[in-house]
């Protein structure tokens, strides 16, 4: 997963063909973990470009691995909000992830602040 991630990145485009390898390596067990929800906040920060399948699977990956128990604890919060402001902007597919988690649980307040 490290060498797919770091092959990703040398060039700071995010493919749909890369997409695809991303998806398959990270819901080959059916579940994400926090290590590759972790993985895709890496990928999201630090991709200059991103095509728009992987905002489709970053959603989808982190609202896998957060909603696994169908609710947002504690931590999962935490780790939400370390990883959405940990460069100082919430971007477009942070925004997308927010309103998705939204729309499927009520969002703890400080993440329901970040939604515009």
């Amino acid at each position: 997963m490290n060498e797919l991630i770091k092959n990703i990145l040398e060039d700071g485009k995010i493919e749909a063909s890369e997409v695809e390898q991303l998806r398959q390596a990270i819901m080959a067990d059916g579940k994400v973990d926090k290590e590759e929800a972790e993985a895709l906040f890496k990928l999201n920060n630090e991709a200059e470009e991103k095509c728009p399948e992987f905002q489709a699977l970053f959603v989808e990956g982190i609202k896998s691995y957060i909603l696994a128990d169908g609710k947002i604890d504690e931590e999962e919060t935490e780790f939400l909000k370390e990883q959405i402001s940990s460069d100082g902007e919430i971007d477009e597919n942070e925004q997308a992830l927010l309103s998705a988690l939204a729309a499927e649980v009520e969002l703890p307040e400080v993440l329901a602040d970040m939604l515009d």
